[in-house]
This record gives C-alpha cells, structure tokens and sequence, in this order.
C-alpha cells in the first residue's frame, strides 16, 4: 500500500506539472523597446495572438487597404513586427515616395544641425542665406526666423510653390499667419549653408546611417521629396516613438524633439515642427485659411503625432501604444488627393481600432 501511494503522488504531481505547462497563461509579449540593427534586415516580430488583437478583424484591414490603393502597410509594437503586408505587387525592397511626410526628415535635421552648433533656429534665416533671400522688403525678411520655417508661420506666399526668389513674396509678417507651403524647403538650403556641404550629405551622416534607413532625396523642378523602403520609414517612426533616441543614442535632441511634436504656435494648434498632431481643440489644412473646430484625426488616439504626404504617405506614431503604423501607396482617392489628412485617416484608423481594441 506504501508503495501504491507513492506512485498515485507521482502520477497526479505530473499531470498537475503537464496540465500547468499546456494550459497556463501565455507568456506576455516582450514590453522593451526593440531597435533593428543596422546593416542587417533582421527584425523582432510578434504575432498578433500575443497583444490580444482581434485577429477576425485582419482581413477587413487588408481589404480596405488594397481598396484604397496601397502599396505597404506595417504596425510595430515596442519597436517589434505585428503585420507588415505588401500589395500592387510592390515588395520590401522597393523604395516609395514619402511625399510631405519627408518634412519631417528636414525638421529632424534642421535639429540635429542645432544641436551640432551650426544653427539657432531663433536665428534669421538671412543669418545663414545672407539678405535678399527673398522678394521681400529687407524689414520684413529680417522677420523670418529658422523657426518659423518649421512652424510654416514664415508670411510667404504660399500659392506660389516654386521656392523661386521671385516667388517669395510678402502675405504677413512672419509668426502671424499659418499657412502649408513649399518654402519649407529653405531649411535645406540653412543646414547645407552652415554645414558647407549639401543637404543630402549632411542628412545621411548624421540622421540615415545612425538609425541604418536606406533611400534618397530626388530634387525635382517644384518638389524635394525623400523615397525609401517601407522598412526605413519604420526605422524612423521608431526613433521618433524614442524621442529621438536610437539603441541608447541620441540622434535628435530630446527637448528638440519634444519641440516638434508640441504644438509650435497659436493659429494651428495641430501642428508642431513639420509634424502634424491630433487630439487638439481645432485644426488648420493646407491651402485654406480655415480654422476647424475638433480634432484632426478623430478615430486615432489623441496622443498620435504623425508625418503626413501627398497620396496618403503616412507615419502614425502613438506614444499611449508604443505603437509605430505607416502607410505607403496612390491615394485613396485619385480624384480627391490630399496634401495632408483626409477622409482616409479616419477610416484607416476605425479599420485598426478593430484590430487593436
């Protein structure tokens, strides 16, 4: 009888062991922020199951993402692969457009030139272009600051965007009037100026190659616009997410950064540096002088900041999630094409809500 008892203990300590190995709780998905390394197209990744998505609601995504014309789509979560998707037949090693959502490389290099000690940007602009930069009276472009390039709160006209001298004429004094132009683009000419190299060279040694992102700048008759794969424009969600940190490095001044996606003056509340916010009382578009009352993307969290391009380029970044989302691909809509938000957020972000809620 001893030794019948004994062996019931045993039998039933393992199927105990058997029953909590197979049917304990999954293990959590790891909450550390993940950097991809450079030089190297290894990637952390982590199934859906693990965050508890809604896994029913991923094909609906997919859906309406080949319905609205995309080419690439992909969430990170703690800096980790949730989905990543390519349609159109457009793959991982093919470069895209990022169209105005490339501003946001300008501000964050405008930025690094500062903290490098090349620039102020409470500086004129003329202190790094020398006067008559533009078609104005010497007054009013001595009112220019690098900032209020940022801010796009410059006073130029900006019907005009072909950054000509020509066409750089007078509307406002400089910080008095918001309004979404071209002219962005002589922050460029600021960095390549105090620098004594060009933009692009500049860019790629001190913002590219530390975060490992591929791609180039095509400098067009009107536009200057940044094409990458969909996996370098991640990389720069994820160090935007970090504060401009990369692995421990800062690449971006922190308080800079912070400046960037801080509301940056007080006509359009949702916007900062070249980043666009949500979750403010009123918003501003471009080519138009209306103030729109609520909030910009209202299907998104309020925290989100995003960099936004013509065609629906997109990086969403949300804090609250420690998320990463970015859209590549034609517009939604190729009667409507925006240079900014449109219809298409909001309706993107009803679609990942059921995923993710």
């Amino acid at each position: 009888m001893k030794y019948m008892y004994l062996l019931l203990v045993l039998v039933l300590g393992m199927a105990v062991s058997c029953s909590s190995s197979d049917d304990g709780p999954i293990a959590p998905p790891d909450q550390t922020l993940y950097f991809p390394p450079i030089g190297s197209n290894t990637w952390e990744t982590v199934p859906p199951s693990s965050l508890q998505w809604d896994e029913s609601q991923l094909d609906p995504l997919k859906d309406f993402l080949i319905q609205t014309n995309s080419k690439s789509f992909m969430i990170l979560v703690n800096g980790r692969i949730v989905i990543e998707e390519y349609f159109d037949g457009h793959t991982a090693q093919e470069p895209w457009e990022w169209n105005s959502a490339g501003k946001t490389l300008a501000s964050a290099t405008t930025g690094i030139a500062q903290q490098n000690g090349l620039i102020d940007i409470d500086n004129k602009v003329s202190d790094y272009l020398g006067e008559n930069w533009t078609n104005m009276d010497l007054e009013k472009e001595n009112l220019i600051t690098v900032r209020n390039l940022l801010t796009m709160t410059s006073g130029i006209d900006d019907t005009k965007q072909l950054v000509v001298k020509s066409n750089l004429t007078y509307i406002a004094d400089a910080g008095t009037r918001w309004a979404y132009g071209n002219v962005f683009q002589k922050l460029m000419d600021v960095v390549a100026e105090s620098s004594a190299t060009d933009f692009e060279s500049y860019f790629n040694t001190n913002l590219k190659a530390k975060i490992g992102m591929d791609g180039f700048w095509n400098e067009g008759t009107i536009f200057t616009i940044f094409h990458s794969t969909t996996r370098s424009m991640a990389r720069f969600g994820l160090l935007s997410l970090n504060n401009g940190s990369w692995d421990g490095e800062q690449v971006i001044d922190a308080s800079f950064f912070t400046e960037c996606v801080t509301t940056s003056q007080d006509i359009n509340p949702s916007y900062g540096y070249l980043w666009w916010l949500n979750g403010k009382s009123q918003y501003m578009l471009p080519s138009d002088q209306t103030v729109y009352p609520g909030t910009l993307i209202p299907n998104a969290p309020a925290d989100m900041v995003a960099a936004m391009g013509a065609k629906d380029q997109r990086i969403y970044v949300v804090p609250s999630k420690n998320m990463v989302v970015i859209r590549m691909g034609n517009a939604s809509d190729p009667q409507n094409a925006n240079f900014a938000v449109s219809g298409f957020d909001n309706a993107l972000w009803e679609k990942i809500n059921a995923v993710i809620n």
